[in-house]
């Protein structure tokens, strides 16, 4: 699969800015829940990570509800409030050094795919950045990922995978871009609804032929179409 390296997705841009369009993207996408839902960006001077502010929505987050957290979660930048769940962005990142962002929401058919615990099959095209073989799933809470801990469990459990599902709370994706996190839960939200109407039972292609679509162009092709969207 192709790559292209942190620092080319996220130096000399705005992580602000960044984050501002992601939400809206996932807002427009479906994924808004309340005030619940964020996004963040490695900060490429080393220092922590960008977090969308807490206590609002992904469709009202303006550039100066962004903070700038270290890797301990202080605030280093910013006013905004912090999310409690800060840690499942720091955690990530701090294991995978090929992560520039993470999105963490809780969309709908996720969540209730998750809650069946059936796996993930490749029914459609937006599968094939996730199956085979099947998804992680995070099943040591469905509560809040709050503490540091927990953070680095969900980091373990996510492994080198691009998302993860967590059963009766949401997802997670990690990818090297925001546009390409983003992208990923959106694709992820689709391939989920997808299986939930074709059922348990539904039939997907041999896993060859399956693989065979994985690409990252074709997730940063998803990526460049949605942030068009919210411009």
């Amino acid at each position: 699969m192709e790559q292209m390296t942190v620092s080319q997705h996220n130096e000399g841009t705005d992580p602000a800015a960044q984050i501002v369009a992601a939400c809206r993207v996932l807002y427009a996408a479906g994924q808004g829940d309340m005030v619940w839902g964020h996004v963040s960006i490695r900060d490429v001077g080393g220092r922590g990570v960008w977090l969308k502010g807490s206590q609002l929505g992904l469709e009202e987050v303006r550039a100066d509800d962004v903070i700038l957290l270290s890797w301990d979660g202080e605030i280093l930048e910013g006013t905004a409030g912090r999310h409690l769940e800060y840690p499942i962005h720091t955690e990530i990142m701090a294991r995978r050094s090929d992560v520039g962002a993470v999105v963490h929401t809780h969309p709908i058919y996720s969540v209730a795919f998750a809650a069946t615990g059936w796996p993930l099959k490749h029914l459609c095209h937006d599968a094939s950045h996730f199956v085979p073989p099947d998804i992680p799933r995070f099943d040591r809470t469905s509560d809040l990922v709050d503490t540091p801990e927990l953070g680095r469990a969900l980091a373990e459990a996510l492994g080198d995978q691009l998302a993860i599902l967590m059963p009766h709370h949401g997802m997670t994706t990690a990818a090297s871009s925001v546009g390409d996190a983003v992208a990923a839960a959106v694709q992820l939200e689709r391939a989920c609804q997808v299986a939930l109407l074709a059922g348990a039972d539904a039939i997907g292609p041999s896993q060859a032929d399956a693989l065979r679509k994985r690409s990252a162009s074709r997730l940063r092709a998803a990526s460049r179409y949605l942030f068009r969207t919210v411009r």
